[in-house]
Formats: C-alpha cells, structure tokens, sequence
C-alpha cells in the first residue's frame, strides 16, 4: 500500500492521490442510489502501461485491476514479465 493520502474529491466525483510532484492519479466515478460507477480508472492503467512499454519494463501485475485489465487486452499482454505469463494461460517468452 501507497504512503501517499488517497482522499474523495467529492467535488470532482474523483478519488485522489497527490504525490506532491505535480502527479496526481485519479479514478472517477459517477454516484447513483446505491451504486458507485467508476468510469476513468483503466486511464491510469493505460498510461501505466505505456510507460512501461517506452521504458522497456516487463511488468508484473499482482494488482487485480492491472491483472484483470491486461488479461482482457491482448495488445499489453507482451508487457507481462515471464514469470507471470502462465498465470495469464500464455507461452513464457
């Protein structure tokens, strides 16, 4: 877990975490009876793991939302380090 203070932008329908370096990570959500939505979270992902692709950084996605987000999108799963690939049901590389 994170050092860093997530707080509830209620204002912005947001969950935040500032790293006080000018990043700032964020899921939004849209509120109904009884319901939470998120909707922008895969964003971070997605961004996530582009930056893993341009740094040539295998990744190791022991985050259920990493893991369940790569599982569903081929076009990342290059991405997975080797040593998980046959959690994911792939040939190691």
């Amino acid at each position: 877990m994170s050092d860093h203070e997530v707080r509830d932008n209620a204002d912005r329908h947001r969950f935040e975490i500032d790293f006080g370096d000018g990043t700032l990570a964020f899921a939004t959500y849209m509120l109904s009876p009884g319901k939470i939505t998120f909707t922008h979270s895969t964003l971070l992902i997605q961004a996530a793991l582009s930056s893993a692709r341009e740094r040539r950084l295998a990744v190791v996605p022991v985050c259920p939302f990493f893991a369940a987000y790569m599982k569903k999108h081929a076009e990342v799963q290059d991405l997975i380090d080797p040593s998980y690939r046959a959690i994911f049901g792939l040939d190691a590389n």
